[in-house]
């Protein structure tokens, strides 16, 4: 896959974190350079290493299905891409009453690092399936003119999950969580686009 591929696939991933980073900020009242930082290494990390495994996984059995590995790599991001735009669409639905509700608490909850790491792995399972189509799409340890390596590819999808997750931690902290949705709808179109692309581009070669 090329450098813009990757990267936006890295966009459509993070954007499950950056909602939820949305959330955090919006939920504490105290924040700090330090909690940022916490919060966006967490969703990086894991960003990163979730699609690394999903290539391990892949890269051991991929050679078996050659003949329909594009179909695969198709399938899991259109399911990803839909299943965001699907979740985005009904937390629109629920969004005034989560409001009202947020606004009757007045709750603030402060940073625990335990519940980062499950949110951070929650945000970061539908990697693993894209790491599996990147076995199949045949992404190996050395990049090409043609296709990266899964070392800068992972390594990008780490940074830009780490710079959008700060940066929502900031926007959910000054603004508030109207961009929830809208972020996990953008994801997934950006998603199923790439997939289609791919699907397309292997039919018509």
């Amino acid at each position: 896959m090329s450098f813009w591929e990757v990267a936006l696939i890295g966009i459509g991933l993070s954007m499950d974190a950056f909602a939820v980073a949305l959330g955090k900020g919006l939920a504490m009242k105290t924040l700090s350079p330090r909690k940022t930082l916490w919060i966006a290494a967490a969703f990086g990390g894991f960003q990163a290493l979730m699609p690394l495994i999903g290539w391990l996984l892949g890269s051991s059995f991929s050679r078996y299905i050659e003949a329909v590995d594009h179909w695969i790599a198709f399938v899991l991001l259109l399911s990803i891409g839909g299943k965001m735009i699907r979740d985005a669409l009904k937390e629109i639905r629920e969004e005034k009453e989560k409001k009202e509700k947020t606004e009757e608490s007045g709750s603030n909850k402060d940073l625990r690092i335990g519940e980062l790491l499950i949110l951070a792995v929650a945000t970061s399972i539908d990697a693993l399936a894209v790491g599996l189509s990147f076995a199949m799409l045949g992404v190996s340890t050395v990049s090409s003119r043609e296709c990266l390596s899964i070392w800068y590819s992972i390594l990008i999808i780490g940074l830009e999950t780490f710079v959008l997750s700060g940066g929502g931690v900031l926007i959910g902290h000054r603004f508030g969580s109207k961009y929830h949705a809208r972020a996990e709808i953008a994801g997934g179109i950006i998603l199923i686009l790439i997939g289609i692309r791919i699907l397309i581009s292997h039919m018509a070669g």
